[in-house]
């Protein structure tokens, strides 16, 4: 992502705070796009609008036009797999295609830029999300291929460090040489392997150790060093089920996590553990949903001494203005007070895990044993990713 401008527009000062224009170049600003627009902030971009004139004689035609808009944001719909965005809302400001308060989406693009404003200023929270939006080392992502025993399929994703990305699914031929092939294809289309790219097979049985052999053999045959590196070099990884949610048991393996040891998905792969540790133990030293986070910062219990905060970047997308408010204030409370604060990505393993607390949850520094309306944690703690993993 790349900012292009950044300043206050003179006509548009009624609308919000200070602007920012963005370029996004690559597909996962998109993601990056999506968690800092939010429900009531004002977004320009290009737009294909339909323009409906009448004739003299009374007959209808209609065209399409490109033309900037002006909307003010009421919801976003962002699709993973193929990284688009859109954004729906009503017009802003009134031009010649389109009246004040119509209703429109804007589908943001590659290499297109936007201009956002925030209706209530950039408060921490959305300044740490441009932060991290304009990031430009940003490492490579792990590629995974979790395969099924018994049944041809196969889940390819990319694990970022903001995102799990299921690029493709594949599913039944018989020719398990063929569905090889097949799986293998759609890798390469999906990840870039010609530098140090860390690939990762995972499967319940022996299918991960069946296509690590698929690799190397092909690459032997082949005599491509592209495909002998990531047959020698797949790290193996055996997990309860071939189902995606399953990359939640591998990325805890001993072994992932020592590859994995500089990214931000293993620290929260690790904290999340942590927080279920303490859950289990029962010692007051974890606090977890709404009430019993916000109290346990009022009494300064997640500052500096090892208080750490958890929260679901997805609550800070709410519509109800107040309530994002709420979790920003918890935030900068815990920094004032110097405290840790990990915001979790809600398209995350991790992130999904806490959403079994509430969204949000706090590392204390020191037992609150009378903390009152607790809320409840997971009946089963097991299906949030607290079951062992074995490398193989």
């Amino acid at each position: 992502m790349q900012l292009t401008g950044h300043k206050r527009t003179a006509s548009l000062d009624a609308l919000g705070e200070d602007s920012v224009t963005l370029l996004p170049t690559e597909p996962e600003d998109m993601w990056h796009a999506n968690n800092l627009i939010r429900p009531g902030d004002i977004l320009k971009a290009n737009a294909i609008r339909r323009v409906v004139e009448e004739s003299a004689t009374g007959s209808n035609s209609s065209t399409r036009v490109r033309a900037e808009l002006t909307v003010r944001v009421q919801s976003t719909f962002f699709d993973p797999p193929s990284s688009t965005l859109q954004v729906s809302g009503t017009v802003a400001v009134e031009n010649s295609v389109a009246a004040l308060g119509q209703y429109h989406t804007l589908d943001l693009e590659l290499n297109r830029p936007f201009t956002l404003w925030k209706q209530h200023g950039w408060d921490s929270v959305a300044k740490d999300e441009l932060r991290e939006a304009l990031r430009e080392d940003k490492g490579d992502a792990l590629a995974a291929v979790i395969l099924g025993d018994g049944n041809n399929t196969a889940n390819i994703c990319l694990i970022t460090e903001f995102q799990t990305i299921i690029k493709s699914r594949l599913d039944g031929n018989s020719n398990t040489q063929q569905f090889y092939t097949d799986v293998l294809n759609a890798l390469l289309e999906a990840a870039d392997f010609s530098g140090q790219r860390l690939l990762l097979l995972a499967s319940p049985g022996f299918a991960a150790h069946k296509f690590r052999e698929f690799l190397s053999d092909r690459g032997i045959r082949t005599d491509d060093a592209r495909l002998k590196r990531m047959g020698r070099e797949a790290v193996l990884v055996h997990t309860s089920t071939a189902n995606v949610h399953s990359l939640n048991e591998a990325l805890r393996s001993p072994e992932v996590n020592a590859l994995l040891s500089k990214t931000k998905f293993k620290d929260e792969t690790k904290i999340m553990d942590e927080v279920m540790q303490r859950v289990r133990q029962d010692d007051g030293r974890v606090a977890y949903g709404f009430k019993t986070v916000a109290q346990a910062v009022e009494d300064g219990a997640v500052g500096r001494g090892g208080g750490t905060l958890l929260v679901n970047n997805a609550l800070f997308r709410s519509d109800d203005v107040a309530t994002r408010q709420q979790y920003v204030g918890i935030v900068d409370r815990v920094r004032d007070d110097g405290g840790a604060v990990h915001l979790l990505s809600s398209d995350h393993e991790s992130g999904k895990r806490l959403d079994g607390f509430g969204g949000i949850a706090a590392l204390l520094t020191y037992p609150m044993h009378d903390q009152d309306d607790v809320d409840a944690a997971p009946a089963n703690l097991e299906e949030w990713g607290y079951e062992g993993v074995t490398v193989i």
